[in-house]
């Protein structure tokens, strides 16, 4: 079966193949876009920061440009992304033109952000260019994200409980910032669906809450969002809960990405094809680990760590492809399996990195334990999740 493999990957020919049928099974994965509008530092960083859980190193380097004015930022990677965020950086200046941003992100971008500091009210640059990106689609939600809340009210904290968009917004909030929320929100009037005021800090800033509004931002991007694209955010944010380990909040979006990559491929109803799919998103998940880990995975590394897991996971695979005989229920299942097998192995790689970082190497029978309580553990969220989708 090796050698069968090592000959269909070997031509150009066939990596070319294969490379195209990765990018359609790309194509068909529910990934939320978001077109951020906004003057240069008026919090989108922050906003992608809050979501993505990346620094802002990592943010920087991920942007690449895509239009004249604008960029775009695929999380966690452009080969497994679960987030798009595009950003047009140019709104604020006078010689800005939206037709080519219009051109290129009109079809693509399932929600608009506009952040805007809530103590800058010169926006005449802003509100000419939204009308029209506003007008060209109409039925696509635009959320105004009112930002930096506590230069109304330097050396203080929040108020709390969070008071914005409630009754008692006008009894706890300072009045100079009330009032400047009121006149955005009546400048910005017609031109959004949703509001929502926040201050995302950083911990070494001092606030006690550095997510200050956090919670109400990502309700309201979840409600406006078309529902396909609902459980994407969801996931990573269920996963996100859990993590305290450094390495383990780098790698995990790496690992949820390639698992719907996985699930996108294992859900082909054609039997046996994603066979020669899977095993190419399991050795780029699998390099991107090693890499975020900074350990060099050599070939014999790779198969040293794999022939551990034991012959399980080629088992599962074949009974993969034969329930997909089994018309809508094989590709459900197909996919689900694909993704939590996919989803486990990644976790079993980072299990085996982390003790290797601590100077130890784990006992091949706790690896194994540990890649089934991951498998059986992922395996029911998956089926879930898949079923959902379909």
């Amino acid at each position: 079966m090796l050698n069968r493999f090592r000959q269909w990957f070997s031509s150009e020919k066939r990596q070319g193949q294969v490379q195209k049928h990765l990018e359609s099974l790309r194509s068909r994965i529910p990934v939320p876009v978001f077109w951020l509008l906004g003057k240069t530092q008026s919090g989108k960083t922050s906003l992608i920061r809050y979501l993505t859980g990346a620094d802002d190193a990592e943010i920087g380097m991920g942007f690449r440009p895509c239009t004249t004015f604008s960029r775009e930022y695929q999380f966690p990677t452009s080969e497994a992304p679960l987030l798009t965020f595009l950003d047009t950086r140019g709104m604020d200046e006078p010689g800005y033109d939206p037709d080519e941003d219009l051109t290129r992100f009109n079809n693509l971008a399932h929600v608009i952000v506009v952040t805007v500091k809530a103590l800058d009210h010169a926006q005449e640059n802003m509100l000419h260019h939204l009308r029209r990106i506003r007008k060209s689609k109409r039925s696509r939600p635009v959320v105004l994200i009112l930002t930096c809340l506590h230069e109304a009210y330097p050396q203080q904290q929040h108020p709390e409980p969070y008071p914005f968009g409630t009754p008692a917004e006008a009894e706890v909030v300072p009045e100079a910032l009330r009032r400047s929320l009121e006149e955005q929100r009546r400048r910005f009037n017609g031109l959004f669906d949703r509001v929502v005021a926040v201050d995302l800090t950083r911990p070494e800033d001092g606030f006690t809450n550095p997510a200050y509004g956090g919670e109400t931002l990502q309700q309201t991007l979840l409600e406006v969002l078309p529902a396909a694209y609902r459980q994407t955010l969801l996931t990573l944010d269920e996963a996100k809960k859990t993590l305290q380990d450094l390495f383990a909040r780098q790698t995990l979006p790496h690992i949820v990405g390639y698992s719907t990559l996985a699930a996108a491929a294992g859900a082909i109803p054609i039997p046996w094809v994603d066979l020669f799919l899977l095993p190419i998103i399991n050795s780029q998940m699998i390099y991107h680990l090693a890499k975020l880990y900074g350990q060099p995975l050599t070939a014999s590394r790779f198969l040293e760590l794999a022939s551990t897991l034991g012959l399980g996971i080629i088992v599962r695979q074949a009974a993969r492809e034969v329930v997909k005989f089994i018309p809508y229920v094989g590709s459900v299942a197909g996919g689900a399996l694909a993704a939590a097998s996919t989803f486990a192995l990644g976790k079993a790689f980072c299990y085996y990195y982390s003790a290797i970082h601590q100077g130890q190497v784990p006992n091949p029978e706790d690896l194994r334990r540990y890649y089934h309580e991951q498998l059986e553990l992922a395996q029911k969220s998956w089926t879930a999740r898949v079923g959902e989708r379909e």
